[in-house]
Parts: structure tokens; sequence; C-alpha cells
């Protein structure tokens, strides 16, 4: 026999804390008004369970195992953020914008699965609008079934009779437990259900893929520790003025979790861009000051990108500092290091920096293209157009070396570029290169051979 209880649970709507009584502010987060009351219903057995399967220690040399099979998919970029594919009984959450492009990207990947049978469950759309979108780009599929369900018991009853492979949820924010008497959205329903989806897979080795919609600060809505329960963590992400998206990995327990796929939005769903470089760097006049080139590393990937720069004289009297696609901290630093080191008077000037393509980069090597650019802009000079560059710069005005100089070279040489300045530390091992590379250690070489 079985017996419900009830029990009542403050729980921090923000972080996932939870009380016994009400509080003002959470201890974890602190964070104001934040808890809200919850009443979870609880099942309890009348007669004592008996575990029948007990683990016992085991020596790690005596483990064995076998590779585990990846569900290889259409979709190229799809795979490479993944680290090859889709590995059975995983859990991978999506997060991103609203309206970034989210369900069309799992829908698409649906759809274009010839081999396995997948299962859609939708919490937020009706069957009509999946169907429209599925038209819309120009898909159809006789293994993609369809669901307009937000209760996971249900859920689980369907999966009995169509044995998916593959379960896509949109999105976990909508599902809800019956064990709970709480409104979906809320930190409970999205701990438990995820909870339920993950045991679901371990159990059965089917691959589940949450869709998870993310707050005003960029992360994913609900509590942290939905994070830490999945396999794998995707971020999609760009600018809605922009038409290119970015799928990130940020937490990957079967391969890289600094992998990047690059996305363009049209009118037919999303293309694989399988060159990037081509589409980050923009044709521009011959004497266009303010810009530069440099290679970046996004996992395995090696990526050319533009950077654009404008220096102009503060109107103000506090001078501005923007950067979009970089860190603003970095640039500041940089500005610092080109006025004391170098002795440019920037402190009284604007200064505005963008990363062409709507993307966002994290790599250091780029420092050299951005002193570069703001030299250019603020000395009204233009740079050669196949000249690329690659370095980090140091407090003291050094250039500093860089991972994967190798595979950066290769990648502006096959790009058509002529001249590529790197730091004099780096050592590389390339024997026939049609590139000239050129090596320096301080920002006055560079600014000596560029602009003197």
């Amino acid at each position: 026999m079985m017996k419900k209880s009830t029990s009542t649970i403050f729980f921090c709507q923000n972080c996932g804390y939870q009380s016994s009584k009400w509080l003002g502010k959470c201890p974890q987060c602190s964070k104001w008004n934040t808890f809200s009351e919850e009443l979870i219903l609880k099942e309890k057995k009348s007669n004592k369970s008996i575990i029948k399967n007990k683990n016992t220690p085991v020596l790690i040399k005596n483990i064995s195992y076998s590779k585990e099979k990846r569900i290889i998919t259409n979709d190229k970029e799809l795979n490479r953020v993944l680290g090859g594919g889709i590995v059975p009984g995983s859990v991978i959450l999506l997060g991103g914008d609203p309206g970034i492009g989210k369900s069309t990207l799992l829908l698409q990947f649906a759809l274009s699965s010839k081999r396995n049978k997948i299962l859609y469950v939708s919490g937020e759309e009706s069957k009509k609008q999946i169907k429209l979108r599925a038209d819309r780009i120009s898909l159809s599929s006789e293994n993609c079934f369809i669901l307009t369900e937000t209760s996971t018991q249900n859920i689980f009853a369907q999966t009995e009779h169509l044995h998916p492979n593959i379960l896509v949820i949109d999105s976990i924010q909508t599902l809800h437990t019956e064990y709970l008497d709480s409104s979906p959205g809320s930190v409970s329903q999205i701990r438990e259900c995820s909870s339920e989806l993950i045991k679901f897979a371990k159990q059965t080795g089917t691959a589940v893929l949450l869709i998870g919609h993310i707050n005003k600060d960029g992360a994913i809505a609900g509590p942290k520790i939905l994070e830490h329960m999945v396999d794998t963590v995707l971020q999609f992400e760009g600018d809605r003025n922009h038409t290119y998206r970015i799928l990130r990995s940020i937490k990957n327990r079967f391969g890289s979790a600094s992998e990047l796929g690059v996305y363009e939005m049209n009118s037919k769903g999303l293309r694989e861009v399988n060159n990037p470089s081509e589409i980050l760097i923009s044709d521009r006049e011959a004497d266009t000051n303010g810009v530069a080139i440099s290679c970046a590393i996004e996992g395995n990937r090696s990526l050319l990108i533009e950077i654009q720069a404008l220096v102009s004289t503060a109107v103000y009297g506090t001078p501005q500092r923007s950067a979009t696609g970089f860190d603003n901290k970095r640039l500041n630093m940089l500005l610092a290091v080109l006025e004391k080191k170098c002795g440019f008077k920037l402190g009284s000037k604007d200064v505005f920096l963008n990363i062409t393509g709507g993307i966002k980069i994290e790599d250091p090597a780029i420092d050299l293209a951005v002193v570069c650019a703001v030299l250019s802009s603020d000395l009204s000079i233009s740079i050669n157009q196949k000249v690329c560059f690659v370095g980090e710069i140091g407090l003291s005005g050094e250039i500093r070396a860089v991972n994967k100089v190798n595979e950066r070279i290769i990648e502006a040489e096959k790009l058509g570029y002529e001249q590529i300045i790197i730091s004099g530390y780096n050592k590389v091992n390339i024997n026939k290169s049609k590139i000239n590379i050129i090596k320096c250690n301080k920002l006055e070489i560079v600014y000596k051979k560029l602009f003197c």
C-alpha cells in the first residue's frame, strides 16, 4: 500500500536553495524576496522494501568496458560540438535567448534523422505550429513523432509504446510531475522533472535533449543544480540583428568543452557554416583604417576574425570605452599599456571596438590585432589587407607566445594571407610555408613595421 503525505518547503526561485521557513534574504545567492512556498506530495510505502542489488567495491583494473557507440547526426556542426555525436543514455541541455532558434535547431535535427526514431515533445507549441515550421524548413521524416504534452507521467507512458532512440523536450520549464503540487517552471518542478528524465535516460539508454530558457543574466533559468545533473550543456547564442548563430559547449562529459559550431539563420531554417572565416571577414576598401585581422582558436577550430576599432576625440569630457564581442576590461588594460609603455595619449579619446559577425571571442591571441586596429584608427593609417596578427599583450608591452600557433599560420595561409606577425617566443614547426612569418617581441617593433 502507498501512503501519500504532504510537506511545505520554501524554495529560492533564483538559485534553488530550500528552507523550512520563509526567509527575506537567500543565504546562498543573497537575493531578496525570492522565496516561494511549494507543496510537495510524497509517497511512502507501508512495508519496508528489500534491496536486492547491492553494489560492492571493485578494483579499477578489473573493470572492463567497451567503447560507446555514438549516434552520428546529419548535422556536422552539432557532431563537432558534442565531441563526435550523441552518446546513448546521455542528457543534453540546450540553452539560449528567446527566439534565437533553439526549437528550430532540434526540430531540424529530428527531421533530418533517417535511422533513429525520435520523439519530439513540445509543451509550448501545438502540432499544427510544429508542422508549419517543418514545412518552412522543407524537411520531412518517417521516424520523427510529435507529442504535445507537459506531464512527465504521460510522456513516459508514450515512450513505453514507441521506444524512441532520442527524446527531445521543448522545454524543461513547461513540464510538471504529479508528485509535486507546485506550478510548472518552479524550482522544485524543474529539479524533479529533470531527475525523472535523467533516470529514464540511464535506465533505458535513450538520449534525452532538453531545451532550457535563460534569465536576464544569461544563465539557464531554474536551479543551478540542473546544469550539474545533465551530461552536456550547450549554449546557443548570437545577435538578433545578425544572421549567424554560435553553438558553444559549456560542459561535456563525453568530449571537449571548448568546441564551437557556426550556423546561419535564413528563411528555411539553420544552415551549417563549414568555413566561418570567410563570413566573419567583410569586404572593404583598401584604404580603410582601424581594421585588423587575427586568428582565434575555438576548441579544435581556427577562425580568422575581423576586428574594427574607432578612436575619436571625447566630446563630453569623460572618454567612452565600448567593446562588442570583446571583454571591456581587457580593452581598458590594452589601452593602458599603449599609453603607459608606448606613449600614445588615448586617455582623452573615445575608443569603440567591434568583432564582426556578432560573435564573442575570449582568446587572448587577438590582443595584438586589437592594439593594431586601435593604432590604425588613431593614426588614420590603414593596415595591409594581407597581414594577420597573432599574439597576447603583456602588461610590460611585450608580445607573449600563444598556443597552437602552427594551426593559426596554416589557416591564415589557406585564406590567402601573405604575412603573419607572431610573438618571437613562439616556436614554429612548419617547414614549407608560402606565408611570410614575422616575429616580434615588443609593440614598438610592430609599430615601426606597420606605421613608420
